[in-house]
């Protein structure tokens, strides 16, 4: 069965690349989270025209968007604990101020249809054979590819704790025999990121999950030819570091403390009131900072939960440098957002730009995907500035390899 949009109209502009991409179909893990329901929100209104790509990375006018599968062929499924429909997170979205009424009302068509794709997922601890868990994930994924021409697999679910799979997972035989033990060594995202691999599907990290930071994963990708993506979606006071910091290195101005307070409401927040899961997020944080100053920058990172902010998060920076002679001055910024907003968008290009790399035949780490993340996979540049030239260059390499 092909899929077929509630919600549809011709393409243009972007939307309308100079070949045929075909279907792409988005799985998304945490498919019912205030992200996913804000992107597929989001993906339905671009299809319909309803919006404009303000957001979109792939919609900018610098970008290559030939072999970019349109909006409108564009599909979204995905694997989710919560049982809470879509249409109760659309709602809930509206009430907060994330989403405009009229526009979920108009969708509605559309959120209902990708109701009907969502699968139960995995809950850490509960899936006494993870195996077998692994198997039936995968198989959610292939009967969902059945209805379209490519599907990439996007992690937006909660923040877990850091996770080591061992020698358990050291390689991919190591893991099978490590299930045949009735061992189950890998983290829920790693499970996840392991069902996506066997289902034929590319995957990106859009969380500091451990998802493919596992050695046997890596294996099995190259094994299959399978290009991924990570970590962690840079939204906000992290986007605005990467801006920032190059600014200070390039003037030889010396940094000598970077302080940062995080806001957190939401979804996102409320995982991250726990130490452990705090702990993933703080060190994808931090460490590009050091990386584009070039030296140790002392200074406090706080991701404090507040309930009451709903979807929406506010960042304190406050940094202290020297100038000439020694001369001591201060820079502060407050960074205030809806997180789904900001992030929803990026998930929809990295599902676009991922898609057409899998058809250009890249595999492995996407490195030039690097713009998207706090801790870039098989990159350790941090500057917004060179990695966006990077994917600009990079978006021009693919768009010809899959274009005639």
């Amino acid at each position: 069965m092909h899929y077929v949009r509630a919600v549809a109209s011709p393409s243009t502009s972007s939307d309308s690349p100079s070949s045929t991409p075909g279907t792409l179909g988005v799985w998304f893990i945490g498919a019912r989270g205030s992200l996913a329901t804000t992107a597929t929100i989001g993906l339905s209104a671009l299809a319909a025209r309803l919006t404009d790509e303000t957001g979109c990375v792939t919609g900018h006018r610098d970008l290559d968007p030939r072999g970019l599968a349109a909006w409108a062929d564009m599909v979204v499924g995905g694997h989710d604990v919560d049982t809470v429909p879509l249409a109760k997170q659309a709602e809930r979205l509206v009430a907060g101020g994330v989403v405009p009424g009229f526009l979920a009302q108009q969708v509605a068509g559309d959120l209902e249809a990708t109701e009907a794709r969502l699968r139960p997922g995995v809950r850490a601890g509960e899936a006494p054979d993870q195996r077998a868990a692994v198997e039936q994930l995968a198989d959610d994924i292939r009967e969902f590819a059945a209805g379209v021409d490519r599907v990439v697999v996007i992690d937006v679910s909660s923040t877990e704790a850091p996770h080591d799979a061992g020698d358990d997972a050291a390689t991919w035989a190591d893991l099978r025999a490590a299930w045949a033990a009735g061992r189950a060594p890998l983290s829920p995202s790693s499970t996840y990121a392991c069902a996506a691999l066997l289902a034929g599907a590319p995957y990106v990290a859009f969380t500091p999950s451990p998802g493919m930071d596992v050695p046997a994963l890596v294996e099995l990708a190259a094994e299959r030819g399978l290009p991924y993506a990570g970590s962690d979606g840079k939204t906000g006071e992290t986007l605005v570091k990467s801006a920032l910091a190059p600014m200070f290195s390039t003037r030889s101005l010396a940094v000598r403390s970077w302080t940062s307070i995080n806001l957190l409401g939401g979804g996102d927040g409320s995982p991250l009131s726990d130490p452990a899961a705090r702990a993933s997020k703080t060190g994808t944080k931090r460490s590009g900072l050091e990386s584009m100053l070039g030296h140790e920058v002392p200074g406090p990172m706080h991701i404090d939960y507040v309930e009451d902010l709903g979807d929406w998060k506010t960042a304190w920076d406050h940094v202290r440098f020297d100038g000439f002679l020694g001369t001591r001055m201060t820079m502060q910024f407050t960074w205030e957002g809806c997180d789904s907003a900001l992030a929803a968008p990026l998930v929809l290009d990295l599902a676009r730009l991922t898609g057409r790399a899998a058809a250009a035949g890249e595999a492995g780490p996407l490195a030039a995907l690097g713009f998207f993340f706090k801790s870039p996979l098989g990159s350790q540049e941090h500057r917004l500035a060179q990695q966006w030239e990077t994917l600009l260059a990079w978006s021009r390499e693919c768009a010809d390899r899959v274009s005639p």
